[in-house]
């Protein structure tokens, strides 16, 4: 009888990603390819595209495993019961620091997420978006409350993500910290100072 157990398409994908995820760390992404891939999991090439059209869609799918980690983290501090304001500065660091310590630690992680920046990836569009909601949620919650005026949660959402972008986005924010400021000192006090217009007086 035989009692091997077949894998499941989702588990193999996972194995891919992993997988993939692992030599990107080790290699770099563009110097890594689908043979690569294929021959550390003991499969051919062809299985692989089987389940990923492309290597493009592998690392699509590595750069939104990392996106999904983050957007965790930011639900967990839109749904605490902290004061609104205060979550939306937790939000900013957290965000600053994610991308501070990948291009500290993790340089070749942080070169996927800025390649998927450049060439606005459905990944990182769907990332905005989770991050412009969350934003939004906490400014109906601060504004329910009495903390914020009220204003248009959506629009002042965008509003804010634009005032905050050097913190939040890959591209930009290594030149920043390569001044030598307080990253998050400057975070902290930069939505500190956006906070303000929307703070009753």
């Amino acid at each position: 009888m035989n009692t091997s157990v077949k894998a499941k398409p989702d588990d193999t994908s996972e194995r891919i990603v992993a997988t993939a995820e692992a030599l990107f760390r080790r290699l770099g992404f563009g110097k890594t390819t689908v043979c690569d891939i294929a021959s550390e999991l003991r499969m051919s090439p062809a299985n692989i595209y089987r389940f990923f059209p492309s290597k493009d869609a592998i690392v699509q799918a590595i750069c939104k495993r990392a996106l999904l980690a983050v957007d965790e983290k930011a639900w967990a501090i839109a749904r605490s019961t902290a004061p609104a304001a205060e979550r939306l500065e937790r939000l900013i660091v957290e965000f600053a620091a994610f991308h501070k310590k990948n291009f500290a630690t993790e340089k070749r992680v942080a070169d996927l997420v800025v390649a998927g920046v450049e060439q606005n990836w459905d990944a990182i569009r769907a990332h905005r978006e989770v991050v412009r909601h969350i934003v939004e949620l906490i400014l109906r919650d601060g504004i329910a409350a009495g903390e914020f005026e009220s204003v248009d949660p959506r629009r002042t959402a965008e509003l804010f993500l634009r005032s905050v972008v050097a913190f939040t986005n890959p591209l930009i924010l290594p030149q920043y910290d390569e001044e030598g400021q307080d990253l998050i000192g400057e975070a902290r006090a930069s939505v500190r100072f956006v906070m303000r217009a929307i703070t009753p007086r």
